[in-house]
């Protein structure tokens, strides 16, 4: 949802119809158009990939360092880190209504969103939509190559240097225990040096040992699946995930299924036709939704299970022009998601 609002002085009473013509939210020459949502559920899915790089020794890591089993071979993986259900509305083409004008009467204002939907009548709200997470770039990768001694640098073969660079981890670890046990000459005079001196060691350290067993990046991304119902849902396939390959399209086989299940709890009474027909469209028209369970869900767990209201499931009444006439400054305000009535209440 948009949070730039469209704004819009009217004239009471209100009476409504529905709109026939293409829809144009927002002020013509009849009234006031705005439409009435249906909801969808939407999951933001954030995905961590983590590429493990080797190092340039790796194949000396065991027999310099003793490190057995260190990785040869660039590795890639995925995981999920989030997975964020909200609604959402989108104009529900069946529910086109138009505020009409009429002379003599004070002049209200009524809120709409970009797309239409009426939001507040003699009051402003904020509309505020779903943020994604920022992407996250972490980078381990240290210039090793700045530690170098000129012997190392000097070496005649990748074996005989990843020997050297080895024997100096062991001189800088020897170097750091001998500190901390305060065996060496001009020892720093108080801790804030000493932890520098130890902090630079340990870069040192890290920089020269990722020639052995190498790094690890990590990179974040969000992506978007939705589903807007229009009956019960019975274990669909929202979306897919594979480690290797990270998020997929519903009908590769390469990843494992996600599900989704939602059910209609009948909480709201539908009317009959003949009480639709019977039915006079003349003021505020907000929706009444009606809760459904959804239920997203893998092989392994639940992921989600909540009742959430769904207007398509549901039905619609209405606000009494006589709210709204010269001598009442009634306050208005609908969920933009549902087009439900949340507030109403007395203006000053």
């Amino acid at each position: 949802m948009k949070k730039t609002l469209i704004s819009f002085f009217l004239s009471l009473p209100l009476m409504l119809s529905a709109q026939v013509s293409e829809f144009r939210p927002g002020i013509v020459a009849e009234g006031v158009n705005y439409v009435l949502p249906r909801t969808g559920v939407r999951a933001d899915i954030t995905v961590y990939k983590t590429t493990y790089t080797p190092g340039e020794f790796a194949r000396y890591a065991e027999r310099y360092m003793h490190l057995k089993g260190v990785p040869a071979e660039t590795q890639t993986s995925y995981s999920i880190n989030t997975i964020n259900i909200y609604q959402y509305g989108e104009p529900d083409t069946l529910k086109y209504y138009t505020i009409k004008l009429k002379d003599k009467s004070i002049a209200p204002l009524a809120q709409l969103t970009p797309e239409g939907f009426l939001v507040a009548i003699n009051t402003n709200v904020p509309v505020v939509s779903p943020q994604q997470p920022a992407p996250i770039e972490t980078h381990h990768k240290l210039d090793a190559q700045r530690y170098f001694t000129s012997e190392i640098l000097a070496a005649s073969s990748t074996s005989k240097m990843a020997e050297l660079v080895a024997q100096e981890i062991m001189d800088i670890r020897e170097s750091k225990n001998s500190i901390r046990r305060g065996q060496i000459e001009s020892m720093p005079k108080d801790g804030a040096s000493l932890k520098i001196l130890l902090d630079e060691l340990d870069l040192q350290e890290t920089a020269l040992l990722q020639l052995f067993v190498g790094y690890t990046d990590t990179v974040s991304h969000t992506e978007s699946c939705s589903v807007m119902p229009e009956a019960d849902i019975d274990k669909a396939i929202f979306f897919r995930f594979s480690k290797k390959l990270g998020l997929l399209d519903d009908d590769d086989l390469a990843g494992e299924p996600y599900y989704i299940s939602l059910r209609d709890q009948h909480t709201v009474p539908l009317p009959t036709e003949a009480e639709m027909k019977k039915r006079k469209i003349n003021g505020i028209v907000y929706n009444m939704p009606s809760m459904a369970n959804v239920l997203i869900f893998n092989a392994q767990s639940t992921i989600y299970d909540k009742d959430l209201p769904f207007p398509q499931f549901g039905t619609i009444d209405v606000l009494a022009p006589t709210l709204f006439g010269k001598e009442a400054t009634t306050t208005v305000t609908l969920n933009p998601e549902t087009g439900s009535l949340l507030k109403i209440g007395k203006g000053m």
